[in-house]
């Protein structure tokens, strides 16, 4: 496991923003995908502080292959959970459908 420090915390075996219920993850995926430090914490105000974030950020890019590792078990744990806990069609086909009126909308 990765050591924690004042931005970021080991909580449950997870690793989370410190002080908040916000998930490393979260803020790997966005910041991967080009977010900024700004947009992230405009979409998670629960976070408390930009300094948070960039905090955060600092510790993702100081332990790249650990945070990997990371990223690579929750992958595993939520394949394992949807095995274990499979969505029921009747739900699978709703959102098939929601999926299909909405497109029409959003092109």
């Amino acid at each position: 496991m990765m050591p924690a420090n004042e931005y970021v915390e080991v909580r449950n075996g997870g690793y989370y923003v410190a002080g908040t219920r916000i998930g490393l993850d979260v803020v790997v995926y966005d910041f991967r995908r080009g977010r900024s430090a700004e947009a992230i914490f405009e979409a998670y105000p629960s976070i408390g502080s930009l300094a948070k974030i960039y905090g955060a950020i600092t510790f993702i890019l100081e332990h790249p292959a650990e945070v990997q590792a990371y990223l690579k078990d929750q992958d595993r744990i939520f394949e394992q959970l949807k095995a274990q806990y499979p969505m029921p069609q009747e739900m699978i086909d709703r959102f098939e459908r929601a999926k299909k009126e909405a497109a029409p909308r959003l092109a």
